[in-house]
């Protein structure tokens, strides 16, 4: 395998110096993005927030500034981007407000309807068995609970089927396979938008 593609093969599961260096670029890189997601998101309160595929973490401090009253909880699954994302998170993580964990969302290991709102920016494309770990997203949320998935790939554009074939196990899906795994996975209430320039999605699904 050659650098690059060893390189890029990092945005699945960072480790070592490589990935350092994908953690490094993943806040900045992607916060357009993730801004433009988070304006989906209604006029709530939520208490407790699970931001999976944390990444550096920016994500998880972005929505630890936009709900003050929140307890934000970041996992994914390598070590190195918990280890950054805590770093990142620090000073709300030294105060109660954060937690960062190493966790397989396939196999979340959380507690029943115990969060009012799950958000995954950039990530589902390496979930492994997209219904079974969406089904694990409903089972930790509770009633009425919202999830937010937001792609900077449509499923359909040159940019990501170029990617699905450089980094392994990536698929990016469209709005529509997006929606019926949610479906399927026990959502009642999914929409979603597509930006009107960019070939980015965001899906939001009410449990």
């Amino acid at each position: 395998m050659g650098l690059l593609k060893r390189f890029f093969n990092q945005t699945r599961k960072p480790e070592g110096v490589l990935g350092a260096l994908m953690l490094r670029g993943m806040n900045s890189g992607h916060g357009e993005l993730a801004d433009w997601g988070f304006n989906h998101l209604p006029m709530i309160r939520p208490a407790r927030i699970v931001d999976m595929g944390c990444g550096a973490g920016r994500n998880a401090g972005e929505l630890l500034r936009k709900y003050p009253d929140s307890h934000v909880m970041a996992i994914d699954y390598s070590l190195l981007s918990v280890e950054k994302a805590t770093a990142y998170n620090k000073k709300s993580v030294d105060a109660g407000r954060c937690a960062v964990l190493q966790r397989d969302v396939s196999d979340l290991q959380l507690p029943d309807e115990s969060f009012d709102l799950a958000t995954a920016f950039e990530t589902v494309y390496f979930w492994p068995g997209l219904e079974r770990c969406f089904e694990q997203v409903a089972r930790i949320l509770k009633p009425g609970g919202l999830f937010l998935i937001c792609n900077e790939s449509d499923g359909l554009d040159a940019t990501g089927k170029k990617f699905e074939k450089i980094i392994d196990g990536m698929k990016c899906y469209t709005a529509e396979e997006l929606e019926a795994a949610l479906r399927e996975a026990g959502f009642s209430e999914v929409s979603t938008d597509h930006h009107g320039r960019k070939p980015w999605i965001c899906v939001l699904a009410r449990k």
